[in-house]
């Protein structure tokens, strides 16, 4: 009887080492692949009017919870208007907000996201005015703010030229990054945006770098067969006195050419770096994130928007890739090209929603499809685009 007793002992003491053991291998394991974490826009212009009153906020947040949503993109900056508490650009859009909801539905919503874990990324339009030609940038500066391509053309169309009817260009007014002057603008911007929200998580950067027309065409080489920007007076100037070349009229060979491009490239990183650095010094934890031109090659040659290089510097946390497209095996070599970017950071993809609001299983195929390249988050444009049926998708 006594030996059975310990044999008994002996097999349970077994049992519990053996299981302790799985147990202490199993938190060896390496964690199964978290779930992309889910964004959405909420631009000026949605119809849904989340700012204008108390029910729009909840609303907002009531649609973002039921869908999962972590992250709200909202505009509160955009053609040189404030849509916030500004004191220094013109607030009027704020101002109708504030009369027709009876409170500060932004500094509401801030709370009640924050109640409800959902992160609120200030989103700002950095070097596009839209059509706004009396931004208080253009008001005190005039014109010479503004970039220009190799004819000496602002990005606006205000003129036709016989080559413009062989390309289509945003027909909008574009700030040069390489003039001190706008990067001082950019930089007040942010500075009151975080001073006067503390609450907000992050900030999230849109139209943060040159004009790309289409055609486009990659590298100032190439000149004579498109148009490319970044001639704004100061920028021409600044590189003139950097090396001696008048891009105008004197880049004749490759190494010219490079340097010229490199020079606009590094315009628009060095704006983005001091947007990035004052983020940081202000709020350690505040995140800065961006919407880029999804093709990486493409930003980088004509749009000189270098986000790779920010990434794999750690100047940004994560880049929105705007991959709106109704084509999904487009949209799968877009995200699998992107996702070698990540770098020191995270690449986050972006849905367009509203091509395929009419058409849900081509959106349910497409988000599938991208959410098992596994990229760190997927975010949709936008809020008015995401209904019940969607959601439901969602869940």
């Amino acid at each position: 009887m006594k030996n059975k007793l310990i044999s008994g002992i002996l097999i349970l003491l077994l049992w519990f080492f053996i299981s302790l053991n799985c147990l202490l291998a199993e938190d060896k394991l390496p964690p199964a692949q978290d779930a992309p974490r889910r964004g959405v826009w909420v631009s000026v212009f949605s119809t849904k009017k989340a700012l204008y009153s108390k029910d729009g906020v909840d609303n907002l947040i009531a649609k973002c919870k039921k869908a999962k949503i972590n992250e709200i993109y909202l505009q509160i900056f955009q053609s040189g208007n404030a849509y916030y508490d500004s004191k220094i650009c013109d607030r009027s859009k704020y101002d109708q907000m504030v009369k027709a909801a009876g409170l500060d539905t932004l500094d509401l919503l801030l709370r009640e996201a924050s109640e409800n874990n959902i992160n609120v990324f200030a989103w700002i339009n950095v070097l596009s005015l839209g059509s706004n030609d009396k931004a208080n940038i253009l008001t005190k500066y005039g014109s010479s703010v503004l970039t220009r391509d190799q004819y000496l053309r602002p990005s606006k169309i205000t003129s036709n030229m016989e080559i413009d009817k062989y390309y289509l260009r945003e027909d909008m007014i574009f700030l040069e990054p390489g003039d001190p002057r706008v990067e001082e603008y950019v930089l007040t911007i942010i500075n009151e945006i975080i001073n006067r929200y503390p609450l907000i998580s992050g900030i999230h950067l849109d139209y943060v770098r040159y004009p790309s027309p289409v055609p486009f065409v990659p590298g100032t080489r190439f000149n004579k067969f498109g148009l490319t920007y970044g001639y704004g007076l100061k920028n021409v100037e600044r590189f003139k006195d950097k090396t001696g070349l008048n891009s105008l009229d004197t880049l004749n060979n490759e190494d010219e050419y490079l340097a010229w491009d490199n020079w606009k490239r590094a315009q628009v990183t060095d704006l983005v770096r001091k947007v990035s650095s004052l983020a940081k010094v202000k709020s350690p934890g505040l995140l800065v994130s961006c919407a880029v031109i999804p093709l990486a090659e493409r930003a980088y040659s004509n749009a000189f928007q270098d986000w790779s290089g920010w990434l794999e510097e750690g100047v940004i946390d994560y880049a929105v890739l705007m991959a709106y497209t109704k084509d999904n095996q487009f949209a799968k070599e877009i995200v699998k090209s992107a996702l070698g970017h990540r770098g020191k950071g995270k690449i986050y993809v972006g849905i367009g929603l509203f091509l395929m609001k009419n058409n849900p299983d081509l959106f349910f195929n497409q988000y599938r499809m991208i959410a098992d390249l596994a990229p760190d988050g997927i975010v949709f444009f936008s809020i008015d685009d995401l209904t019940d049926q969607v959601t439901g998708y969602l869940n």
